[in-house]
């Protein structure tokens, strides 16, 4: 395993992080997320790879994602060896002072621990002033209940002028960017990226084997995820046929160097100084793929013959102040 710093702080992350969306009861917010017992397994596995960072939030499955990851840790690992990402949004009063304050209490509660090491929003509150929310984080990490702060899925003036409001009021900054990015959807490379890399925030995004399209030469498969993941197909089946060239590039470039498609799409993410990506699994043996990853060292031909495809995407991941279905449906779960 590799490792790397969190932004600016002294955090040391595994290079692979582990995506707990996958983990909770099924059907509070998806369907082929995984029990319990299946969590352990998946986590004890991540941390004999040297895994020890874990990504997840207050509204996967219903707080279960929490009280699962919680649980495995705590049966494997000493709190000090571990990194815990948590996340705030999807909530009743959003980003507001309250809701922050009130939030993190029932994320540390379901994880069982008296600390997050990093705390990330999860979009952008249109409703709640700034200066509110960056204060109530900044709050947090004076209290001790958080080490460090990150943000997720925005518009890059927004993330800006966030951290802006931060440094004027003397507050704790984000130290990383959980984003969308990956092979098939590289918006963001236009201005939330080169605004990350000046304020050196780590990058930790999500779906960076696009919901699977980058594991496998065929778009779609006979797996429960396939079939019923209605996020992922909002992402990704639109473009389609612009992307399946990009695909098929993977694919060739697995069989040059005789490695899996994943392990390709993942040193493309390190390639572009990607900190660490999020991998959510359902089985242990995507962790051992995920991991043989650092054995490719991709060239500049290499990366410019992946990219070359590439045609502009609908906006993916940050939200309007009026969210598309997906994200309402998201939001009236909780």
């Amino acid at each position: 395993m590799e490792y790397a710093k969190l932004g600016n702080t002294d955090i040391e992350v595994s290079k692979l992080c582990v995506g707990c969306m996958s983990f909770g009861k099924a059907g509070t917010m998806h369907a082929w997320t995984v029990d319990e017992a299946a969590t352990e397994e998946i986590v004890k596995h991540a941390l004999d790879l040297g895994i020890n960072f874990f990504d997840t939030a207050n509204g996967y499955s219903e707080g279960t994602s929490e009280e699962y990851l919680g649980r495995a840790l705590k049966k494997n690992v000493s709190r000090d060896k571990v990194v815990i990402a948590s996340k705030v949004y999807f909530n009743p009063g959003r980003l507001s002072s309250e809701a922050i304050h009130r939030e993190i209490e029932g994320s540390l509660k379901r994880l069982g621990t008296d600390y997050l090491d990093l705390y990330i929003i999860h979009r952008f509150d249109y409703e709640t002033p700034i200066e509110e929310t960056m204060e109530a984080l900044n709050d947090l990490v004076v209290s001790g209940k958080v080490r460090a702060i990150g943000a997720s899925a925005m518009y890059g003036y927004q993330f800006y002028n966030m951290q802006l409001a931060a440094r004027d009021h003397g507050w704790a900054q984000f130290s990383a960017m959980g984003n969308h990015y990956n092979l098939l959807y590289r918006e963001d490379e236009r201005e939330l990226i080169p605004i990350c890399r000046q304020m050196n925030v780590s990058l930790m995004p999500y779906s960076p084997l696009a919901a699977g399209h980058l594991t496998r030469p065929e778009w779609n498969t006979d797996t429960l995820r396939s079939k019923t993941d209605r996020v992922a197909m909002g992402k990704y089946d639109r473009s389609q046929e612009q992307d399946m060239e990009i695909v098929r590039r993977v694919h060739t470039l697995a069989g040059k160097y005789g490695m899996k498609m994943q392990q390709i799409a993942l040193a493309w993410e390190w390639a572009k100084g990607v900190t660490s990506p999020i991998i959510g699994a359902t089985k242990v043996a995507h962790f051992d793929d995920a991991a043989g990853a650092f054995s490719v060292k991709l060239t500049n031909e290499d990366i410019a013959f992946l990219e070359e495809p590439y045609e502009p995407h609908r906006i993916v991941g940050a939200i309007d102040q009026n969210p598309p279905e997906g994200v309402k449906l998201l939001d009236e779960k909780k």
